[in-house]
């Protein structure tokens, strides 16, 4: 009997000591990462943002199971610009670029020194797949073809998508393949000419849907790192069938709906494989809407007047350094550790992505180059991090990729106006003469104070000077001979 109760004792230790070790295993399995990041889409295209006639239920209840942030930045108000900053943690003036878009013709590309997202996560064991549009590079005569100019040179194991946006007249649906030749070795042409392609373009968002969901299904043993970065609502607009008359907001509510829904899928993905909790979700837009074309109704998108979305409350949109440009709906969560259903007031940008996420996953932050963003896990996860977080102080750079406008906590300062839509509103500024905006207070930059506050004045303007100095002294990558 005695030797039957010492087995029985013997199991039960077994029994709890394999449970605790469960338990610490569960405790240092690294996260997924699952970034959104929607192309045009203003902050107030959302329902959880106030829209009243687009319905986005997932990402409402994405930002019920996260943080949503009401001051989210975007380092530039166009596409390469603002994706170079996402996913290298770095200010546009540091890219070499030169412009704040890369056309599929341009002889530069996301520089092979640069460490992004996908090849940090790459390095501690993740699997990186990218869905959706490219836009830091494309293969052609001016760059002799480079592999360089893609994703797989940039840590990603896998891709599907465009290389630019979908409305370029020889824009690519292309997809990896390690048998392909085309448009160079390694990736396969799927179709070209998407524009005048309606059934290809139409179907940009659920091929994007159905690649996240496969990846994450094959990788769902493994931390991955997916980032989603749909084509959808940048003109022109194309929805699937299923989609077409199904918003009250017409073909814009359309597209937002079926993106809401394409999000709820691959959510829903991530609930079935067990997953949720331990699945860093970003949702965000890489500029603002478009909104040179909201009174146009003769443009090579058709009429688009009702085809663009919204930046309301603020000023201007895409193409501008008024705050419609840069400000964009943010949202973060991470149901483990992250406390939910927080409108979060401190301002943040992209660029605080990469080092966040570094810093959670074990990355080190790179060497060779300035990491512009923070560190925020003690905003997101107060509770686990007690250090103090840098004060905000952010750059708002314009189509040659050097600063517009400062931003430093409550103050904005303009030192010059930058707008596709040419309208300066009745203000002018410059270096001499710059604008001041409590932006907290007025959201629609309204009321120009830099005459009651001269002393702020000429702190940001030498703030935005020493910025400017630092990017000149220390050069980009392509400098280096």
């Amino acid at each position: 009997m005695k030797l039957n109760y010492l087995k029985v004792f013997s199991v039960i230790l077994l029994f709890v000591g394999g449970a605790c070790n469960d338990a610490e295993q569960k405790e240092d399995t690294k996260p997924n990462v699952l970034l959104f990041y929607l192309d045009d889409s203003g902050y107030g295209d959302f329902a959880h943002n106030g829209n009243p006639t687009i319905k986005t239920p997932n990402i409402t209840k994405l930002k019920e199971s996260g943080v949503n942030f009401t001051q989210f930045y975007v380092t530039s108000p166009a596409c390469s610009a603002s994706r170079y900053s996402l996913i290298t943690g770095r200010y546009p003036g540091r890219s070499g670029l030169g412009s704040w878009v890369i056309g599929p013709n341009a002889k530069k590309h996301l520089h092979k020194k640069e460490v992004t997202l996908a090849e940090g996560l790459k390095s501690v064991g993740y699997k990186t797949g990218l869905f959706g549009k490219w836009h830091l590079g494309s293969p052609n005569k001016n760059n002799q073809f480079s592999k360089e100019t893609l994703p797989l040179a940039h840590g990603f194991d896998t891709w599907i998508g465009t290389n630019v946006s979908h409305d370029y007249r020889t824009s690519m649906l292309i997809k990896s393949n390690p048998l392909g030749k085309n448009p160079i070795p390694g990736y396969e042409l799927i179709a070209k000419d998407l524009p005048d392609n309606v059934k290809i373009s139409e179907s940009l968002t659920g091929i994007c849907t159905k690649a996240t969901i496969d990846f994450i299904k094959e990788n769902q043993k493994k931390p991955f790192f997916a980032y989603v970065a749909y084509n959808m609502p940048h003109l022109g607009l194309f929805v699937s069938d299923k989609f077409k008359g199904t918003s009250r907001n017409g073909v814009l509510g359309d597209v937002i709906e079926e993106l809401d829904a394409s999000i709820g899928a691959i959510m829903q993905t991530l609930e079935n494989a067990g997953l949720t909790e331990n699945t860093i979700v970003i949702f965000a837009s890489d500029n603002g809407p478009w909104v040179k074309f909201s009174n146009q109704s003769d443009t090579r998108y058709g009429d688009t007047r009702l085809q663009v979305g919204y930046a309301t409350p603020f000023k201007d949109g895409k193409g501008s350094t008024w705050e419609g440009g840069h400000r964009v709906p943010g949202i973060i969560s991470w149901p483990a550790k992250i406390k939910g259903n927080r409108n979060e007031q401190t301002p943040i940008s992209t660029l605080d992505i990469l080092p966040t996420i570094f810093k959670i996953t074990g990355v080190a932050l790179p060497k060779e180059s300035t990491i512009d963003g923070r560190d925020i896990r003690s905003l997101l996860m107060p509770e686990y991090y007690k250090s103090k977080l840098d004060k905000f102080k952010f750059f708002y750079s314009y189509s040659d990729n050097q600063p517009s406008a400062i931003r430093k906590d409550k103050w904005k300062l303009h030192i010059r106006i930058g707008s596709q839509t040419k309208n300066n509103y009745g203000f002018t500024a410059s270096r001499e003469t710059p604008l001041l905006f409590q932006v907290e207070k007025d959201l629609g930059e309204r009321i120009d104070v830099s005459k009651q506050y001269p002393g702020k004045v000429s702190e940001l303007r030498t703030d935005v000077e020493r910025f400017e100095e630092q990017i000149t002294k220390e050069g980009t990558f392509w400098d280096i001979k």
